[in-house]
């Protein structure tokens, strides 16, 4: 090698609207490609919501079979200890009426402790921190905002 050879040029570099054409180019296929993403996650959602439908209605179905099976066991059990199928199918009738009657005082023990005033104050302290978050929580409520009542003037 001698000295009349030139040495490589370092490549030139592109220009500034090169660069931002190909910073461009870049971001639309980035932004394309998280849209696609987010599609693609939608799409996995709906899915998922159905499958959970559908899994909730096997399970359903399910544990109405499991129930009924284990009623039809228990008045077998007692028609042959009793030695008559009217005796035992009264006496399983007697027994969902228990459970239903049960049920019944439980709903309805539930709905008073739902009206007494603590637990309404609780309601509807929960109600309002939902429809309108704490500022700087970082979720913005659609509604507009409102002047504000008295309650939330004596609130700290």
């Amino acid at each position: 090698m001698g000295r009349d050879e030139e040495a490589p040029a370092p490549p030139e570099r592109p220009g500034l609207l090169a660069e931002l054409s190909q910073f461009g180019r870049a971001s639309k296929q980035l932004l394309g490609a998280q849209w696609e993403l987010l599609l693609a996650e939608f799409g996995l959602a709906r899915s998922a919501v159905w499958w959970l439908l559908v899994a909730g209605l096997a399970a359903t179905v399910a544990g109405v079979g499991l129930g009924l099976s284990m009623l039809a066991l228990v008045g077998v059990a007692l028609a042959k200890w009793w030695g008559s199928w009217l005796w035992a199918l009264f006496a399983l009738a007697v027994m969902q009426l228990l459970f239903l009657l049960g049920a019944i005082l439980v709903f309805r023990r539930c709905l008073h402790w739902l009206t007494l005033p603590r637990s309404r104050g609780h309601w509807a302290t929960l109600v309002r921190d939902a429809l309108h978050p704490a500022p700087g929580s970082g979720v913005h409520s659609s509604a507009p905002d409102e002047a504000g009542t008295a309650e939330e003037a004596e609130r700290p």
